[in-house]
């Protein structure tokens, strides 16, 4: 599998998610926000957590006005893979791949700690190596995780099965508890906790290398 990491002014869970993603046997190349175009036969963008050009205006949303946000969207239009954590997923919401926004955490601060969540599908290449029902526990670093959505787009993503997961304890005030959500195509996922971070014991757990290990199991058996 061959992997691009975008990296913005402000990210900081870039090099988190390119360690990830070779460990779990991907090629990785490193993406600047000012390139206009991706490597050739990438299969799957990641784009990192972080602080995006200081999240000013709106989380995500310069970033997502960056030249290679274009090629990630024309990406994903064709069928290839996305993946989006914390602020990337931000960024995913603000280029209209996902539904919803992420807004101010209900308690106003911001939270940095270890949180269990659900996995409410597998049918997805990111949540392949899972069954439903499964406790992970990854870590979150947000000020803005709330996720919101109107109540026609939340009865879409329920009915369509596109939560991926939930928080088993609400630590923002997203709607529906929910951590992550999937494209109509199930090829875009953008979750708000860290499972970059979760990939080494002498970090604390490793409950993230189930998602990039059936990622690449899904994506190499394609």
């Amino acid at each position: 599998m061959r992997a691009a990491v975008v990296v913005f002014p402000g990210s900081n869970c870039d090099r988190d998610m390119a360690v990830a993603l070779r460990a779990a046997g991907a090629d990785v190349q490193m993406v600047w926000h000012k390139d206009a175009d991706l490597p050739a036969d990438i299969d799957l963008v990641a784009v990192p957590g972080g602080f995006s050009f200081g999240d000013y205006l709106r989380c995500g949303a310069i970033a997502a006005q960056s030249p290679i946000c274009k090629a990630v969207v024309a990406h994903a239009q064709r069928g290839g893979y996305v993946l989006g954590v914390c602020n990337g997923f931000q960024v995913l919401t603000e280029t209209g791949l996902l539904p919803g926004a992420l807004m101010r955490n209900s308690n106003l601060k911001f939270i940095c700690k270890d949180v269990d969540l659900v996995v409410k599908t597998t049918d997805s290449a990111f949540t392949s190596a899972h069954t439903v029902g499964d406790m992970v526990r990854y870590p979150v670093a947000h000020h803005d995780g709330n996720y919101s959505i109107d109540s026609d787009g939340l009865a879409r993503i329920t009915g369509d099965d596109r939560i991926a997961f939930s928080y088993a304890q609400n630590p923002n005030g997203s709607v529906a508890d929910i951590a992550g959500v999937l494209s109509e195509n199930r090829r875009v996922l953008g979750m708000m906790p860290h499972p970059e971070r979760a990939v080494d014991a002498g970090h604390g757990g490793t409950d993230g290398q189930a998602l990039f290990r059936g990622l690449l199991d899904q994506l190499v058996s394609a």
